[in-house]
């Protein structure tokens, strides 16, 4: 289990970085999850510099094309030297292993490859929304599962799934399969447009190797308090 919380860059740039890092001790190395909206705006130059202060990436950009195109893109992305990355699981197996190989290709000698990990359902998403958008009629529950399974017989590291999904996940597939889950609030604060969320504790407490925690830290009035409790939280101290 990773000990610190995955804090959720949702900035629109640097300059918002820089001011939001400010609040945090330099010596404090954070693991920071940069998505879509930073990395369009920003790309490959925001995971540098991250990098080069210390800080780990989980670069959560959601790869899904044709297999050849996801390959040929995660090469690029193993270059940038982040810790984690995914894609959707929808995207089938073929395209999955496509982006192993993609990763392993990309990797520098002495360097890790990094962890991949496929979404199944996005925390945003209700069982409603799934069958009346989707078009999928099974339970929320079993489309996961289902996601999951089909992940790991690609071979990859794990899912990002909501930590109500985490037991099941775990028992439908095994002990080492890296559950990843966004959605976390600490008690007491705000749901936002997220409908399947958890407190850090009980997140541990189900299994969750890591946890992404977004707006309780990068919109709380003192960001390293916030994200020291949380870690807290995280780790049974609290």
């Amino acid at each position: 289990m990773e000990n610190r919380p995955i804090i959720a860059f949702d900035f629109a740039s640097k300059q918002e970085i820089e001011t939001f890092l400010t609040h945090f001790p330099i010596s404090e190395k954070l693991f920071v999850k940069i998505g879509m909206e930073l990395f369009y705006q920003e790309g490959p130059a925001i995971v540098n510099f991250l990098r080069s202060q210390g800080h780990d990436i989980f670069l959560d950009l959601k790869l899904h094309d044709i297999p050849n195109t996801v390959q040929k893109a995660m090469r690029g992305i193993a270059k940038m030297g982040v810790k984690i990355t995914n894609v959707h699981a929808a995207g089938g197996v073929e395209m999955m292993q496509a982006a192993k190989q993609g990763l392993s290709e990309g990797t520098k000698e002495n360097q890790t490859i990094p962890e991949l990990i496929a979404v199944t359902q996005l925390t945003s998403t209700s069982e409603e929304q799934m069958h009346e958008d989707q078009l999928i009629e099974v339970s929320l529950q079993e489309s996961v599962l289902h996601y999951a399974k089909c992940a790991e017989k690609a071979g990859l590291e794990g899912v990002v799934c909501s930590a109500h999904e985490v037991e099941k996940i775990h028992h439908a597939t095994n002990d080492t399969f890296i559950c990843l889950t966004p959605g976390i609030r600490p008690q007491g604060a705000s749901v936002g447009d997220q409908k399947r969320v958890m407190t850090p504790a009980k997140a541990r407490e189900i299994g969750s190797n890591y946890i992404v925690v977004g707006r309780p830290i990068t919109q709380a009035e003192n960001p390293y308090e916030s994200y020291l409790q949380i870690k807290k939280e995280w780790n049974g101290e609290a």
